[in-house]
């Protein structure tokens, strides 16, 4: 996986040793917003003003984090205000790379051949992680943000006043809501599948799949009596899940151990996945090839001989019975 230390690029996977088995995840170490008018976020520094043609979003298709940024992109519709690279499925020992292939769009900016480029020119002494989504400053020449959760906040209202498509995604309302299933979701499914499967011991594998399925029960059980988490309204809480679920039996299932039950075991739930994949242009951010070669290809301590597995064959454009 690798990371930068005082900019120097290292390739070192996480240390479970240090933690009795268990993956922990590192923060994100970028934590500025983008707003209306320039003024300073939630966290970090100001001076991020929300401007056609400034920003550009550096993703992978494989990564759940990267994607809800895409999806996000999509409903905004921002697709014309914020520029779009997206990486090579591939993760070895120069982590993410923009090497060639189906899909990939490279680096129009700096010409970078590896993700870690990204990091470096943003902050030359960075120690940490290099992961996606990056959200780029082209004025300033700098990392706005590298939290996809706070990526798509801003997504959801920075630019609703020059030219944003409408839709609230974070509404007032439904914000106490909304935190709370992000909180159990993020822990336990977002998150949960990782620590099942990067677990280096029994123990912390149990420890991990076991909350994943109580809360796959339990948003099954939910969503037998309404449309979506908060009810009759699209939320972010419902393209943080979704990612995980499209995701889930492709990839989760088998690579990472998760294999109580399938999302298509599920009635709702898998109905509900396909209603959301339906949804405006949600279907076109999705690249199962990419999630698929990754995962099998670059997670050699979990899949050594890098056989990608041609199956399973899902529809997720049949019709979902949901409305």
């Amino acid at each position: 996986m690798g990371l930068l230390v005082d900019g120097v690029w290292r390739d070192t996977g996480y240390d479970t040793k240090a933690s009795d088995g268990r993956f922990e995840r590192d923060a994100s170490k970028f934590r500025n917003w983008v707003t209306p008018d320039g003024g300073a976020g939630a966290s970090g520094s100001a001076g991020f003003k929300a401007e056609r043609g400034r920003y550009h979003l550096y993703v992978s298709y494989f990564c759940p984090w990267a994607h809800r940024t895409l999806i996000m992109r999509e409903l905004k519709g921002l697709t014309e205000m914020v520029g779009l690279s997206v990486t090579h499925w591939l993760m070895r020992e120069n982590g993410i790379t923009f090497a060639e292939g189906p899909g990939v769009e490279p680096d129009p900016l700096m010409g970078a051949r590896y993700l870690y480029e990204i990091y470096r020119a943003a902050a030359p002494d960075y120690s940490g992680r290099v992961t996606v989504p990056v959200l780029w400053d082209k004025e300033i020449k700098t990392i706005v943000s590298n939290e996809s959760a706070e990526i798509i906040r801003t997504f959801n209202s920075a630019f609703d006043g020059i030219g944003a498509a409408r839709g609230d995604y974070y509404p007032q309302d439904l914000r106490d809501e909304i935190d709370g299933l992000n909180a159990r979701i993020y822990d336990t499914v977002n998150n949960g599948v990782y620590k099942a499967g990067f677990a280096t011991t029994q123990k912390a594998y149990e420890e991990a799949v076991v909350p994943l399925f109580e809360t796959l029960d339990w948003l099954e059980a939910r969503l037998a009596r309404q449309r979506y988490l908060c009810g009759a309204r699209l939320t972010e809480a419902d393209i943080r899940l979704l990612t995980t679920l499209l995701r889930f039996d492709i990839v989760y299932v088998g690579h990472f151990k998760c294999n109580l039950w399938r999302i298509a075991d599920y009635q709702n739930l898998f109905a509900y996945t396909r209603d959301l994949y339906q949804t405006g242009a949600i279907a076109s951010t999705f690249r199962p090839d990419h999630i698929k070669r990754h995962y099998y290809e670059s997670h050699q301590a979990i899949n050594p001989t890098g056989i990608v597995p041609l199956g399973p064959e899902i529809d997720f454009a049949a019709p979902h019975g949901r409305g």
